[in-house]
C-alpha cells in the first residue's frame, strides 16, 4: 500500500533538553535518491551515545542495525501467522543466513508484545523517537516502519556511551526503489531511510547533529566487537543450531555442518580437535603438554645471560677496557685488573641466576612428571602430564590438579556437574561450578567414552581466563549426529583443583604453553626507576669526561714528546708514527682512568635494593594478624620509587573498604526496610502517607499479609534465585550454609534473602531449590545472562513451580531504570529517592526488576540465544545483544543497599598522605553519590571543599564544562579560590569524553589543580587510561593500588603497583610490585620505607661515584708530571681491590642501615616526604656537586701529598721511590673517602662501625701481607721490599692523618653552614629527634577545627 500523502512523522531526540527536540516532517513523495545514507559523513568516533542530543557537535555516525526481513513464505500465504526473519551474516562467508522468528499483529520487531500502541494514535515514550499517527491502523508498511524505528533505540543511552553496534548497525539496507513485488517490510525499510534522509537535509542548521551511515552494495565493514553472528553450518541450506529438545541432525546434515580442517574455510579463527584420535590431531602439530617456566636451558644460558648483562652500558665499557688491556704495550696496568673483577661480578650474577633457574627447572620437572589417566582404547592408562596431547580423554580425581585445559564430558555428580578451585589462576578461593553437556553427561564408563566419535571446533589459544567459544560436533555413536555449543561452563583450566567431586572425564583442548594459565604467565612490564635513569645518564656523562681526559692526556703526550724528543733519546721513540701513537695513547689513558665509573656500582645497587626489600618483608608493623599476611615486596628494583610518589590512584571497594558486604536496607514498592531503624526514622503516617523505615521484623509481617505482600515475595524470590552462588552445607541445620559467590555483593544478597526465610540450599545443573518459609520450591534455570563490566547487570530466565516463565534482572540503577516498562512504573521516582538516601550513607546499591515471559516469546528468544551461543566469532558480544532483546519492559521490584565498611585506619592514612603532598585519585565503579559519601568518610574530601561535579552527556558539553571551570580557577587563583579545597568528581560517561585527545589536556590540568579527584562508574580500561594519561603528561611518580582483577591494568600502568590481598582474590597482589593486607599499611610503606630507600640509595650512589673519582683523578694529576707517559701511580691490583674490597662495605652500610630520620619522626612529620617528590637527595645538581667535591679532594691529596714527599730522602740516604709514594697517596685517598662516609652517616650501627673503620683496618692489615706474599708468587713485584719504607716513615703517618682532615674541613664547614644558616625542614626534625623535644603542636582535631572555622569565615567574607 502506498503511503498517505503529507503524513507527518513526529520524532524527538532523547536525552537532551526540550529545546533540543527535533520536530521533523516527512513528505511521502520525497525523492528516494536524495540524501541517501551512503552520502552521510562518516565519523569514526563511536564513543558518543546515539540517543543523546549533541549540540555544537559535528555529525557523528549512528549505529545501524540490520533490519529484519519478513519471511517470504508469509507473503506466499504458506503460514497463518506472519513470520519475522532475522538475518545474521556469516563472517567467513559473504552470503546471508536467515532464521525464522515468529511475528504476529501484537508483536513488535523482536516478537514482543507492544503495549505502547493505542488504537488511534501514539504518544512520545521517553525513547529516542516519538510515534506517528496513523490514518489506517492496518497499514502494514507503516506499522513495520514504526517497529524498525523502535529498533533504533539503544539500551545503552543512560549508563554509558554506545559501544559496538546498536539496533540499526546490523541493518541490511534494501534497494532504494519501491518495486511492486517488494514485501511490506522492504518498502517500510526504504521509506524509513528516505524519512531520515529528509530529516537530516530539511532540519534547521544545527538541529541534525548526527548522521546515519548505511552499508551499500555488497561491501560491508564492521568494527571490532561489531561483527554479526557467524553462521556455523557449512554451505548449502542453513539451519538453526541445536536447541533444547532437538534430537540432532541426520548424517547428511552433519556432513554440511562438519568442521573443516584448520583454516580450510580461509579463516584461522578456530582450531579442530578430534576427540580421542591422536593420529588425526598429529597433522595439526599442536603443542605438547611439557611446560617450562625456566629462563634458561643448557644451550641458551650463556648467550641469553651475556646478552642481558651486556645490555648494561657499564658492563660493555668494562668489557671494552678489559679487551684493550690485552693489547701488548697499551695497558699501563696489569692486563687482568679489569677483566678479572668483571668476571667475578658476572660470575656472582650468573650464580644467582643459575640458582633461581635450577629451582624453576626442578619445579617444572616435578610438574611434567605428574601422572594423569589417559583413555587408550577402552581403558585408562597412567601417563606423565608431558605425554598428554590435544584430543586425549583424561580422568581426573578429587583434589587432583587439572593437567591441561579440558572440556568436561561427564562426572560422578548428577548431570555432569563438578566443582573446582581456581586459586592458582586468579587467587579466588571460592568454589566454581562446571557442568558437562547434557548429551555427554551420561557417559560414565570408559566403554561409553570409547564410543564417542566427533571433533571439537574451538577458539585459538588465548589468555582470557573467563571466556571460551567452541562447539562439539558428534559424528555418530550414542549421541548421534549433532552440533552442540561449548562455553566457559564446560572448560576446566590447567592449574585448577578438582574439589567435592569423585572424578571427571574430559577431553584436552589446549596443552602446554597453549593453555590459558601459561599464556597468562607473561612477565610483568619492565619498570625502570627515575634514580636508575638519572644514574645511567650520569654514567654516560662520566664516560664522556673519561674520553675527554684520555684525549687531552694523549694530546699532552704528543705535544711534550715532540717538543722534547732530543732529551728523550733513551726512550727510543719510533719516528713517523704520530697518529698510531696518538690512538694508542688514547687507549692507554682510557685504561688508566676507566674506574671513574665504579665497576661494582650495578651489583651494589642490586644487593642494596634486595636488602631494602627484605626489610619491608620483615616489618611486623605491616603484618596483618587477621589474615596472617605480611607485606611482600615482589620486586626489589622499585623500592626507591616508593619515596617519590606524587599521585595515588586507588580503587574503592576492597581497597578503601573491607569488601565484606552485609545486607542492610532495601526499598520495595516504595517502602523502605532496614535491619536497624533509629527511633527518629521509624515508619509513621504523616498527612495520610507513610514516611520513615520499617525494620525486618515488620517486613516479615508485611509478607504474610499486606497489600504489597506479592511484590515483597517476588523481591526476595529474585534475591534467592537470580545468582550463580554455590551453597555448601556446613551443618545439619538448613541455616548452616556457606555460600560460595563470585563476588561479595552476590553472596550478601543471597544471605539477605535468608533473613526472611527465603533460603537457597540446593543447586543442580538445570534447577535450584529454595526453602520459602519452610516449603521447598524448585525453579528450573532456563538461561543465565551473566554479569560483565559492560552490561553492569545479570539476569536469569526461570520456570517457576507454577509453570510460568519469569525474567529476573538485577544491576546498576542506570541500566535497570532505562529498561523499565514506563506504563508500570508508579514507584520508580520513590525508589530513586531511596537510592539517593542509600548512596549518601555510603551504601552500595542495586536495582531489581522482573517481567513475565510467554511460552511463545521464550521459544523464539531461546532459539536466538542458542544460535548466539554457538557462534565462534564474538560470541560474548552476540550473547550480550541477544540478552538485550529480552531484558526490556521490566517491572521494578525495588532496590537493595549493602554496607561495605571502611577498613581500619583509612581516614587517618589518607589524611596523612595528603599532608605528605600526595594527591589521591579514587577510581571506582560505584555510583556518584556513594563515591562522594565514601570520600567524606575517608577524609579524602573535607567539609569545606568545593566540589566540581562533571556529569555531561556529550563531547562538546564536557569540553565546555572543563574549560569554563579551568578558566574560573585561573582567574580566581590567589584571590577567592583555594586550590587546597577543590575536588573534582567526574562520572564514567564524561570521563570517556575527557580522555579524548582534544579534551584530555583540559581534564588533566583541571584535575591536577584539585586536591582530590573521584572518578565514578568507571571501567577497568578507563582506570588504566587515566593512569597512562597522567604518566604520559606529568613528570611525576604514580602509584596505583587495588585488590581485584579489574585493577590489574591500572596497577601495571603505574610506575609502582601495590596490590591488596583481599576478598577478591590475589590476582591484583600477584600482578603488583608490592603486596599489603590493608590500605593503612600504605602509610608506612611510603612515608617510612619509601623515604628511607630513596635517601639511602641516593646517598649510596653519590658516594660510589665520589670515591672512584677521588682516586682516579689523582692518576690524571700524576700524568702531568710524567709527560703523559701513561705511567700509573698505583700498583695494578691495589687499584682493583680499592673498589672490590676496601671501599665496598661503606656503600652497603649506608644503603641498608642509614636513617636520616627514624620511623616515628617520618610518620609524625609527613611533610618530610616531599623531599623525595622534589628529588632533593638525588638529582643532576647533587651529582655534579659530589663530582666537583671529588675533584677538589683529589687536588689537595695529590698536590699537597706530592709537596710533602718532594724530598723523600730517608735518614740512611735511601729514597722510597715511586711505589712508596703511590702507597702513601693511596692511603691518604682511602682515609679521606672513609672519613667522608663517616661524615654523611646519620645513624651508626655495628654494621656501620664494621664497614667504615673496619675497611681502614683491613687496608693496614692487607698491605704487609700482600707486599710479602705477592712478590713470592710473582703476582706483583711492585711492593717488594717497600714495607720498611712505609711503616717506618713519619711522613706516611703525617700525610695519612693530615690530608684527610684538611679535605674534610671544607665538607664539615659546608655541612655546618647548611644546617645553621640554610636550614632544611629535616634538619629541624633531626634536632627534635636527637634531643627528644616535646611536640607542642596543637592536637590534630583541634587544629583541624580551627582551620575549618577560619576557612568558613573566609568564605562568608567572600560571599
Amino acid at each position: 500500500m502506498a503511503p498517505p500523502k503529507q503524513d507527518h512523522y513526529l520524532m524527538s531526540a532523547y536525552g537532551g533538553d526540550d529545546e533540543a527536540e527535533e520536530h521533523l516532517v516527512h513528505s511521502a513523495n520525497t525523492d528516494s535518491t536524495q540524501h541517501s545514507y551512503l552520502n552521510s559523513p562518516v565519523v569514526d568516533d563511536d564513543s558518543v551515545s546515539v540517543h543523546q542530543a549533541q549540540p555544537r557537535r559535528p555529525a557523528h555516525q549512528l549505529s545501524l542495525r540490520r533490519a529484519a526481513e519478513r519471511n517470504e513464505a508469509r507473503a506466499a500465504g504458506l503460514h497463518t501467522e506472519p513470520l519475522y526473519e532475522y538475518e545474521y551474516e556469516d563472517h567467513n562467508q559473504n552470503d546471508y543466513a536467515t532464521n525464522a522468528y515468529g511475528y504476529d499483529e501484537g508483536l513488535n520487531d523482536y516478537g514482543y508484545n507492544d503495549n505502547y500502541r493505542d488504537q488511534g494514535s501514539f504518544t512520545s515514550l521517553s525513547k529516542p523517537y516519538g510515534r506517528r499517527e496513523y490514518a489506517d491502523d492496518t497499514d502494514e508498511q507503516y506499522r513495520i516502519m514504526e517497529k524498525l524505528d523502535d529498533s533504533h533505540r539503544d539500551r545503552e543511552y543512560v549508563s554509558r556511551p554506545s559501544r559496538g553496534p546498536s539496533m540499526y548497525q546490523r541493518m541490511r539496507l534494501m534497494d532504494e526503489g519501491d518495486d511492486e513485488g517488494d514485501t511490506p517490510l522492504q518498502r517500510a525499510s526504504s521509506l524509513l531511510r528516505r524519512q531520515l534522509s529528509k530529516r537530516r537535509s530539511g532540519a534547521p542548521d544545527g538541529a541534525m547533529r548526527r548522521s546515519l551511515l548505511g552499508n551499500g552494495g555488497s561491501s560491508e565493514s564492521y568494527g571490532e566487537g561489531n561483527i554479526p553472528l557467524q553462521e556455523l553450518n557449512g554451505g548449502g541450506d542453513r539451519h538453526m543450531a541445536s536447541v533444547p529438545g532437538d534430537t540432532g541432525g541426520s548424517e547428511p546434515e552433519l556432513a554440511a555442518q562438519a568442521a573443516p580442517a584448520f583454516g580450510a574455510d580461509g579463516s584461522s579463527s578456530f582450531r579442530t580437535v578430534h576427540i580421542g584420535n591422536r593420529e588425526s590431531n598429529a597433522q595439526y602439530k599442536y603443542k605438547h603438554n611439557k611446560v617450562s617456566t625456566a629462563k634458561y636451558n643448557f644451550l641458551t644460558f650463556l648467550p641469553k645471560f651475556l646478552f642481558e648483562q651486556f645490555s648494561k652500558y657499564a658492563n660493555v665499557f668494562f668489557l671494552f677496557t678489559g679487551c684493550i688491556q690485552q693489547i701488548s704495550g697499551v695497558s699501563p696496568t696489569s692486563r687482568w685488573t679489569t677483566i678479572v673483577p668483571l668476571a667475578v661480578v658476572l660470575a656472582a650474577t650468573a650464580a644467582k641466576e643459575l640458582a633461581e633457574d635450577i629451582k624453576r627447572h626442578k619445579s617444572d620437572s616435578e610438574m611434567n612428571k605428574s601422572t594423569a589417566r589417559v583413555l587408550v582404547g577402552s581403558v585408562f592408562e597412567q601417563r606423565a602430564w608431558r605425554d598428554v596431547v590435544v584430543g586425549d580423554i583424561v580422568r581426573v580425581e578429587n583434589r587432583e590438579a587439572i593437567p591441561a585445559d579440558l572440556v568436561l564430558l561427564s562426572s560422578s555428580e548428577p548431570e555432569g556437574m563438578c566443582y573446582i578451585e581456581t586459586s592458582n589462576l586468579d587467587g579466588e578461593t571460592n568454589l566454581k561450578v562446571k557442568q558437562g553437556l547434557p548429551e555427554t553427561a551420561g557417559m560414565l564408563t570408559p566403554a561409553d567414552l570409547a564410543t564417542l566419535q566427533g571433533h571439537l571446533k574451538t577458539e585459538l589459544p588465548n589468555d582470557s581466563l573467563y571466556t571460551f567459544e567452541g562447539t562439539m560436533v558428534s559424528e555418530g555413536g550414542k549421541i548421534g549426529y549433532r552440533e552442540m555449543a561449548l562455553d566457559p561452563t564446560q572448560v576446566l583450566l590447567r592449574g585448577a583443583i578438582l574439589r567435592n567431586t569423585d572424578w571427571i572425564y574430559a577431553v584436552a583442548v589446549f596443552t602446554g604453553h597453549e593453555t590459558k594459565l601459561m599464556r597468562n604467565a607473561s612477565a610483568a612490564p619492565i619498570k625502570r626507576t627515575s634514580v636508575e635513569k638519572t644514574t645511567n645518564r650520569q654514567i654516560i656523562f662520566l664516560f664522556a669526561i673519561l674520553l675527554l681526559l684520555a684525549v687531552l692526556s694523549a694530546l699532552g703526550s704528543q705535544i711534550l714528546t715532540s717538543r722534547n724528543r732530543d732529551q728523550l733519546s733513551y726512550l727510543m721513540l719510533p719516528e713517523g708514527e704520530g697518529a698510531k701513537t696518538f690512538v694508542k695513547n688514547i687507549l692507554t689513558f682510557i685504561i688508566l682512568y676507566n674506574n671513574l665509573i665504579p665497576i661494582s656500582l650495578i651489583v651494589t645497587m642490586e644487593v642494596v635494593k634486595f636488602q631494602q626489600a627484605q626489610l619491608i618483608n620483615a616489618d611486623m608493623d605491616m603484618y596483618d594478624e587477621t589474615s596472617d599476611t605480611a607485606a611482600l615486596a615482589r620486586t626489589s628494583s622499585l623500592v626507591e620509587e616508593l619515596g617519590q610518589v606524587e599521585y595515588i590512584f586507588s580503587d574503592k571497594t576492597g581497597t578503601l573498604t573491607c569488601n565484606i558486604m552485609e545486607f542492610r536496607q532495601c526499598s520495595i514498592d516504595g517502602a523502605m526496610y532496614s535491619d536497624v531503624v533509629e527511633a527518629s526514622k521509624r515508619a509513621r503516617v504523616v498527612d495520610g502517607a507513610v514516611v520513615g523505615q520499617y525494620d525486618f521484623t515488620q517486613l516479615r509481617e508485611h509478607m504474610r499479609g499486606s497489600e504489597r505482600a506479592a511484590q515483597l515475595c517476588e523481591f526476595f524470590q529474585l534475591l534467592a534465585t537470580c545468582h550463580t552462588v554455590i551453597p555448601e552445607q556446613r551443618g545439619s541445620e538448613l541455616q548452616d550454609i556457606e555460600y560460595q559467590a563470585a563476588s561479595p555483593d552476590e553472596g550478601a544478597l543471597v544471605k539477605g534473602a535468608t533473613l526472611v526465610d527465603y533460603i537457597f540450599h540446593t543447586r543442580r545443573p538445570r534447577s535450584i531449590t529454595v526453602s520459602v518459609m519452610g516449603v521447598d520450591k524448585e525453579f528450573e534455570v532456563l538461561n543465565i545472562n551473566e554479569f560483565n563490566s559492560t552490561r553492569k547487570r545479570m539476569s536469569a530466565v526461570l520456570r517457576c513451580p507454577d509453570g510460568t516463565i519469569k525474567l529476573y534482572c538485577k544491576g546498576a540503577d542506570t541500566v535497570i531504570i532505562e529498561r523499565l516498562d514506563e506504563t508500570r512504573g508508579a514507584s520508580v521516582q520513590v525508589t530513586l529517592r531511596h537510592l539517593e538516601e542509600y548512596a549518601t550513607e555510603g551504601l552500595r546499591t542495586l536495582c531489581l526488576a522482573m517481567r513475565d515471559i510467554s511460552e511463545e516469546e521464550y521459544r523464539t528468544w531461546s532459539a536466538m540465544h542458542a544460535k548466539a551461543s554457538t557462534t565462534l566469532t564474538n560470541r560474548q558480544q552476540e550473547l550480550d545483544r541477544v540478552a538485550e532483546l529480552i531484558e526490556r519492559d521490566l517491572v521494578l521490584l525495588g532496590a537493595t543497599a549493602i554496607e561495605d565498611k571502611l577498613q581500619d585506619g583509612v581516614p587517618q592514612t589518607i589524611y596523612t598522605l595528603a599532608q605528605a603532598g600526595i594527591k589521591i585519585w579514587v577510581l571506582t565503579g560505584d555510583r556518584q553519590e556513594t563515591a562522594i559519601n565514601i570520600g567524606y568518610s575517608c577524609k579524602l574530601i573535607q567539609e569545606d571543599f568545593s566540589l566540581i561535579i562533571c556529569n555531561e552527556s556529550t563531547h562538546w558539553e564536557t569540553k565546555e564544562f572543563l574549560q569554563k571551570k579551568l578558566d574560573a580557577i585561573r582567574e580566581g587563583r590567589g584571590s577567592n579560590i583555594d586550590l587546597e579545597s577543590l575536588a573534582l568528581i567526574i562520572d564514567g560517561r564524561s570521563l570517556d569524553f575527557a580522555l579524548e585527545k582534544d579534551v584530555e589536556v583540559l581534564f588533566l590540568e583541571l584535575a591536577t589543580l584539585c586536591r582530590a579527584v573521584i572518578c565514578c562508574r568507571v571501567s577497568p580500561l578507563q582506570k588504566a587510561l587515566v593512569v597512562k594519561l597522567v604518566k604520559r603528561r606529568r613528570k611525576a611518580i604514580l602509584l596505583a593500588i587495588g585488590d581485584g582483577a579489574n585493577d590489574v591494568s591500572m596497577i601495571q600502568a603505574a610506575h609502582v603497583g601495590v596490590g591488596i590481598s583481599g576478598q577478591e582474590g590475589l590476582q591484583a597482589a600477584r600482578s603488583a610490585d608490592f603486596a599489603i593486607a590493608q590500605f593503612r599499611y600504605l602509610r608506612k610503606l611510603l612515608l617510612v620505607h619509601g623515604a628511607w630507600s630513596y635517601h639511602r640509595l641516593s646517598k649510596m650512589i653519590l658516594f660510589s661515584f665520589y670515591k672512584n673519582i677521588t682516586l682516579y683523578i689523582t692518576q690524571f694529576w700524576f700524568a702531568i708530571f710524567n709527560v703523559f707517559s701513561g705511567q700509573t701511580v698505583y700498583e695494578s691490583w691495589s687499584i682493583t681491590f680499592y673498589t672490590v674490597f676496601f671501599t665496598v662495605m661503606p656503600p652497603f652500610a649506608i644503603g641498608v642501615f642509614d636513617q636520616f630520620l627514624n620511623a616515628r619522626s617520618l610518620d609524625r612529620y609527613p611533610e618530610m616526604y616531599k623531599m623525595g617528590q622534589k628529588g632533593v637527595f638525588f638529582n643532576v645538581r647533587s651529582f655534579w656537586g659530589w663530582a666537583v667535591n671529588a675533584f677538589y679532594h683529589s687536588l689537595i691529596l695529590f698536590f699537597l701529598g706530592t709537596a710533602l714527599l718532594f724530598d723523600d730522602a730517608e735518614s740512611d740516604g735511601m729514597v722510597g721511590g715511586q711505589w712508596v709514594y703511590g702507597v702513601i697517596i693511596y692511603t691518604a685517598v682511602l682515609t679521606t673517602v672513609l672519613l667522608k662516609a663517616a661524615l654523611i652517616t646519620n645513624m651508626w650501627t655495628k654494621w656501620t662501625v664494621l664497614a667504615i673503620p673496619g675497611s681502614l683496618i683491613l687496608w693496614f692489615a692487607f698491605l704487609p701481607i700482600y707486599s710479602i706474599v705477592a712478590p713470592k708468587f710473582r703476582t706483583s713485584t711492585e711492593y717488594e721490599g717497600i714495607l720498611g719504607h712505609i711503616y717506618a716513615n713519619p711522613r706516611f703517618w703525617l700525610i695519612s692523618a693530615l690530608l684527610p682532615v684538611l679535605c674534610m674541613v671544607r665538607d664539615y664547614g659546608y655541612k655546618f653552614l647548611k644546617r645553621m644558616y640554610f636550614t632544611k625542614p629535616y634538619h629541624i626534625v633531626q634536632e627534635i629527634q636527637k634531643f627528644n623535644i616535646p611536640d607542642y603542636r596543637p592536637r590534630m582535631e583541634r587544629f583541624k577545627k580551627a582551620v575549618h572555622k577560619a576557612r568558613l569565615l573566609q568564605r562568608l567574607r567572600r560571599t
